[in-house]
């Protein structure tokens, strides 16, 4: 048993290297192919990273009557850290809110002293809310609405940040298909390509295919060297693609750094480079075998 099938994987490398050309191309589209679906990978968390960082800036700001009770207001916090879609409630007093309005308005003199001059502090106290994912912020406020306290409460800025939630949440699917269609229209070049290099491949060696069935060879025997080629464009197509990936991100990596000091994709792949070695093989070999099976189950009839 390992005699043939050290046999058929030295065929499979013989027919590699006798149809170059073929397997030259083949190889090409194939390091397009993965260098693309890694590059897809890794642009999604570049902009899943960007936009998580815009969503943590955007929360909703739940505003009380100025009579409201602070225990009225601390049960609403309470129920609200209660729910598996908040990240964290802060409790912003109207003396903090006082305090916060003063310094982010300290050079203007006039409105801060026209709120001195106010016989009561004209601040409510708020709850500031950040949800785990931007798509829980309307759960979030329809359980305000529908909770005990929502007398209390004199506005929720969730309007106002709808627009830019929703933004946010449509930028992440557009970018997700995006990259789905773009890798599986590459994937189907990439099986055509393969697909007819084996199918020249069967044609090539139909003589020899003939002889190898005169003298008993089994089925296995003669379609396994094919389906060994198949996973050489694979894996060889994986160590160029990586290859690039890491010169890409090696020249890229530094200049991002700059502008997006959080995003650090030189660390990133060097955290990641074992996965993103198996990820592009065991894409390439998927690719290349699927292909070369395809193949030989339509042209080659032994």
């Amino acid at each position: 048993m390992l005699t043939t099938l050290n046999r058929v994987i030295k065929s499979g490398f013989m027919n590699f290297w006798r149809n170059g050309w073929l397997s030259t191309a083949t190889v090409l589209i194939m390091t397009i192919t993965l260098a693309v679906w890694t590059s897809i990978f890794l642009t999604n968390v570049v902009l899943t990273s960007v936009l998580n960082m815009l969503a943590e800036k955007v929360d909703v700001s739940v505003y009380f009557n100025l009579d409201t009770k602070e225990s009225n207001i601390l049960s609403l916090k309470s129920k609200l850290e209660g729910m598996k879609e908040i990240a964290s409630v802060e409790y912003v007093s109207a003396e903090q809110a006082l305090l916060i309005f003063k310094k982010s308005h300290a050079g203007d003199e006039v409105l801060i002293k026209s709120v001195q001059d106010l016989p009561d502090n004209p601040l409510e106290a708020s709850l500031n809310i950040l949800a785990k994912d931007s798509s829980n912020y309307g759960v979030i406020a329809d359980f305000i609405n529908q909770s005990a306290e929502k007398s209390a409460i004199s506005k929720i800025n969730y309007t106002e940040n709808k627009i830019v939630i929703d933004r946010l949440n449509n930028i992440i699917g557009v970018l997700r298909q995006s990259g789905a269609a773009a890798g599986l229209a590459l994937a189907f070049i990439a099986f055509l390509v393969a697909f007819n290099t084996v199918r020249l491949a069967i044609y090539s060696s139909r003589e020899e295919i003939t002889v190898m069935k005169l003298v008993g060879a089994s089925n296995w025997f003669v379609r396994g060297p094919f389906i060994i080629e198949g996973v050489l464009h694979g894996v060889i197509g994986s160590i160029f693609s990586l290859a690039i990936i890491v010169a890409v991100v090696a020249f890229l990596g530094p200049k991002l750094l700059n502008f997006l000091p959080e995003i650090n994709m030189i660390n990133y792949i060097g955290d990641n480079f074992w996965f993103l070695l198996l990820f592009q093989a065991l894409g390439g070999i998927i690719l290349g075998v699927f292909s070369s099976w395809f193949a030989v189950r339509k042209y080659l009839n032994v």
